[in-house]
């Protein structure tokens, strides 16, 4: 039993990993999706889509638990809302007016503010171990994003986007805080399902606004590839992996590996698109690989000894 535990918490966090690997690459392959056709509509069609799939899977599977919908509908529409439309509907239009750089910086604070919101809503305990590697990490992460430049990082200028941004923060985190306990006893694929597809429903509302349907047809090989990879990989495998990691190991936990997607997409944007790296910026990544290292080792030993004991 120790041994099926212990082995049932490393498959979660090697899961993990798999999170930041394709959403790093979604990051990369949204950039260029979103010059083709507006962003809301991109994420529309991007969660739209995974929603159909996800419908058509969970049909032939006949795993449709209606009763458990009637239940807990509030709550899936919550999540829906805010992690899905509110995060993207907030992160796309702030790309509109300030600077990436800006925004992945904003955005980097996430594991941050989940760990301080879990910690004062008394989900978890303050361990400093754990705070240190996320100290480290998110050091890491801005030198990443800002190629070790101090001018550059003390040059920033901040205005409505960064709001915005501070807007998908906060829906990112709440997502986080509260994914736990909402999601807590759904099966995976159906509580996926309800949350891509209220998602994709308030994002496509608020096309309504924005327009650019008719950019759809006119979508280049690239981008539909593009969208394909979003779909399954960003989407479909690192949503169900994402929220699995929350209801598993706690919003704060799951929260560290996000700091490993800035590496990500700086070497596909290397790899795919020939953009540079620096020396400095790979002292970063290192950073951000001991600090997570730090943190969830920490965590998965003290997870590691509180299963001993129950089970002694």
């Amino acid at each position: 039993m120790k041994s099926k535990n212990k082995n049932q918490s490393k498959n979660i966090y090697l899961l993990m990993l798999l999170v930041p690997l394709f959403w790093g690459g979604a990051f990369v392959t949204a950039k260029h999706v979103i010059t083709e056709v507006p962003p809301l509509v991109a994420a529309t069609l991007r969660f739209g889509i995974t929603g159909i799939i996800l419908v058509s899977i969970i049909t032939i599977q006949k795993e449709w638990q209606w009763q458990v919908i009637r239940g807990r509908w509030k709550g899936l529409l919550f999540i829906g809302f805010i992690g899905i439309f509110g995060y993207n509907a907030f992160f796309f239009t702030a790309l509109k007016y300030t600077s990436a750089t800006n925004g992945a910086l904003i955005i980097a604070a996430m594991p941050v503010f989940t760990m301080l919101g879990a910690v004062t809503l008394g989900k978890e305990k303050w361990n400093n171990k754990a705070g240190a590697g996320l100290a480290i990490s998110m050091i890491g992460v801005i030198i990443v994003i800002v190629k070790g430049s101090l001018s550059d990082l003390f040059s920033l200028s901040f205005n409505l986007g960064d709001l915005l941004f501070v807007g998908a923060l906060l829906c990112g985190v709440i997502y986080a805080l509260m994914g736990e306990s909402m999601l807590k006893g759904i099966p995976v694929m159906l509580s996926n399902t309800m949350m891509m597809l209220s998602g994709a429903v308030f994002l496509a509302i608020s096309t309504v606004f924005e327009g650019g349907w008719g950019q759809v047809v006119n979508m280049s090989i690239q981008s539909w590839i593009e969208m394909f990879y979003m779909v399954v990989c960003g989407t479909l495998i690192g949503y169900v992996i994402f929220n699995k990691g929350v209801e598993s190991l706690g919003g704060s936990k799951a929260s560290l590996y996000l700091n490993l997607t800035p590496i990500v997409a700086t070497l596909l944007a290397l790899i795919v698109y020939g953009s540079s790296i620096t020396l400095i910026q790979i002292v970063g990544m290192v950073m951000v690989l001991v600090g997570v290292y730090i943190a969830t080792n920490n965590v998965f030993s003290t997870q590691s000894d509180e299963s001993i004991i129950k089970n002694t």
